[in-house]
């Protein structure tokens, strides 16, 4: 059994290679990334924030691939580079699916999804596992949203993103999400005109909510609180 030699520096910082690999790592890292980048040019691909889900997959499938062969003197570059090439190949012929069928586009790119429409959130969204409440009220916050009477309406994108759109209008009566409710738990009431704390519709008679069936309510807040800025 080869016994290692704890806290080696020449070990840790060189490894058993001649100091000389370290040419040839900076010749291989050179060769591998103007390869990959001239793909990836040819492909026209994005900034990471822009990026669908197939070119994200793109990314880390061409890390693994690029990577082995830049520092491993036993892999081959020829074999990283024909990695490279199947991938990027594969993804054109994904590109070339999606702009050719819509339904490829859908299946493989996704489609936006309405969460919320005249400060209430779609029934949907409820029991859907794109993105939790507590998630959608974070973002809303993030915004200047203080209660969900001030949004129109809301989507999340087929990236993930999520966009709102405020009502024109002096903002209705809504469900309040400030302060957050993990600091300040909003209260229950059972009467007078109230807000559903599953779905922010708005209630003003005995019974569950109308909207998703629920039957814990909280008191509305109108209008904001806070000035906010644009």
């Amino acid at each position: 059994m080869e016994t290692i030699d704890v806290l080696d520096l020449k070990r840790m910082l060189f490894g058993d290679e001649s100091p000389f690999f370290l040419v040839e790592i900076v010749v291989r890292t050179v060769i591998v990334y103007v390869y990959a980048l001239l793909l990836l040019r040819w492909l026209g691909s994005r900034t990471i924030g822009q990026l669908s889900t197939v070119e994200f997959l793109l990314v880390i499938a061409l890390g693994s691939a690029v990577g082995d062969a830049m520092f491993y003197p036993d892999v081959p570059l020829v074999h990283a580079l024909l990695v490279v090439t199947v991938v990027v190949l594969a993804n054109k012929g994904l590109d070339i699916l999606i702009a050719r069928f819509k339904q490829a586009e859908r299946a493989i790119d996704g489609v936006p999804e309405e969460v919320m429409r005249d400060g209430v959130i779609c029934k949907p969204f409820l029991s859907s596992t794109t993105m939790g409440v507590s998630e959608l009220f974070q973002e809303l916050r993030e915004r200047g949203i203080e209660q969900l009477g001030q949004v129109a309406s809301a989507y999340v994108e087929a990236d993930g993103g999520l966009t709102v759109f405020r009502t024109k209008e002096a903002p209705r009566p809504g469900l309040p999400i400030v302060p957050p409710w993990e600091i300040e738990k909003p209260q229950e009431v059972s009467a007078g005109i109230r807000a559903c704390l599953r779905c922010g519709a708005i209630a003003d008679h005995a019974g569950l909510c109308s909207h998703c069936g629920n039957d814990r309510f909280t008191g509305v807040r109108e209008g904001t609180r806070y000035a906010t800025s644009d």
